[in-house]
C-alpha cells in the first residue's frame, strides 16, 4: 500500500472533505481527490461516499482508517522518541486542557516555558472532552478528573478550590450576601456544561435558583468557565469559580460565604509510551514548579 495514498486517507477520514484535508497538507483539491481515487483502485473497494455535504467513510473505510489511526499514533510517538535522544529536550510537544483552565491557568505559564525551552515547540489543544492521548491524540493532557484511560503516567499538580466572585460593582448596587440563604435576594450565574456543572452548581444552593420554585430562574448560564469569568466582571452577578480565575485586578471580589464547597484535583497525564520522554518531563517538572509558586 502506497504510504503517500495512506497519509492523504488519513487526513481526508479525519477532516470528512477534501477541502480540508488539502489545507492541511498543502495540496490542491484535485491533487487529493486523486489520491483517494488511486488508493480506491489499488485496494479494490470504495473508501467514501460522496454527496453534498461532504464525505462519508464506508465500512471498507472505517476499517482502513482505525488501522491507519493506529498506525500514525505509534510514528508520532516514535518521533517524540527520536526527538528526545538528544542532550535537551527538544521537538513538538501537543497538550491538552479544558478550555477554563487552559485559557485562565495554563496559557500564562507557558510563555516562560518556550522562554526556558526554545528548542520545543506547543501545540495546545483546548478542549473540554477527553483526548484518547493512548492513539497519539496529544503528548500530554491536564485532566481535572482522575482519567478513566488505561496506561497512563498520571501526576498530582494542584487542588482546586470554588469560592462565590462577584464584581465590586454589582457589590455596590445590590449589597454584599453574608449567608447562603441572602443569595435569594442576589441575581446568580450558573455553569452549564458537562461533568463540572452538577459539582459547579450544586445541590446546598438556595432553592429559590429554580428549583422548588420554576418561576426563579439563574439571571445568566454559561457554558464555560471563562466566559462565567467574564460575566462576574461585567457587574452580572455572583458564581462559584474556582480560585484560579483570580487575576491582579480589582474587578472580582471573593464573597467569603460559608459553604461545602466542592474541590478537583488537577492532574498531568501522558503515555506508558512516552515515560521517557525529556520533552514532557521537563513540561512536567515545569508545570509541578509553578504550582508551587502559585497561590491559586
Amino acid at each position: 500500500m502506497d504510504w503517500d495514498r495512506l497519509r492523504v486517507f488519513f487526513h481526508v477520514a479525519e477532516a470528512g472533505s477534501f477541502t480540508k484535508a488539502g489545507r492541511q497538507l498543502n495540496l490542491s483539491q484535485s491533487a487529493i481527490s486523486r489520491q483517494i481515487a488511486a488508493l480506491e483502485l489499488e485496494l479494490g473497494v470504495e473508501l467514501f461516499h460522496r454527496h453534498a455535504r461532504g464525505l462519508l467513510v464506508t465500512e471498507q473505510g472505517d476499517l482502513l482508517y482505525g488501522t491507519a489511526r493506529e498506525v500514525f499514533g505509534k510514528v508520532a510517538m516514535v518521533e517524540s522518541k527520536l526527538a528526545d535522544s538528544k542532550n535537551r529536550p527538544a521537538g513538538h510537544l501537543s497538550v491538552t486542557a479544558t478550555t477554563g483552565f487552559a485559557m485562565i491557568w495554563l496559557m500564562p505559564k507557558i510563555v516562560e516555558f518556550m522562554d526556558r525551552y526554545p528548542e520545543i515547540s506547543i501545540s495546545l489543544i483546548i478542549d473540554d472532552g477527553e483526548l484518547d492521548l493512548s492513539m497519539g491524540e496529544a503528548d500530554v493532557g491536564i485532566r481535572l478528573f482522575r482519567p478513566t484511560q488505561p496506561s497512563l503516567i498520571q501526576r498530582r499538580l494542584k487542588t482546586i478550590r470554588f469560592h462565590f466572585y462577584a464584581s465590586p460593582h454589582y457589590l455596590k448596587a445590590w449589597g454584599t450576601p453574608a449567608s447562603l440563604k441572602d443569595l435569594e435576594k442576589h441575581r446568580i450565574i450558573m455553569y452549564d456544561h458537562g461533568p463540572l456543572r452538577d459539582l459547579v452548581n450544586p445541590a446546598w444552593l438556595p432553592r429559590s435558583f429554580g428549583i422548588d420554585r420554576p418561576q426563579r430562574h439563574p439571571a445568566l448560564t454559561v457554558n464555560s468557565v471563562l466566559g462565567m469569568r467574564n460575566a462576574v466582571e461585567s457587574g452580572l452577578g455572583i458564581a462559584i469559580l474556582p480560585d484560579y480565575v483570580l487575576r491582579s485586578t480589582d474587578r472580582q471580589v471573593r464573597i467569603d460565604i460559608e459553604a461545602p464547597f466542592p474541590t478537583l484535583t488537577a492532574h498531568i497525564v501522558y503515555p506508558d509510551e512516552q515515560r521517557g520522554s525529556a520533552r514532557i518531563a521537563a513540561f512536567r517538572d515545569f508545570l509541578v514548579e509553578k504550582v508551587r509558586l502559585d497561590h491559586t
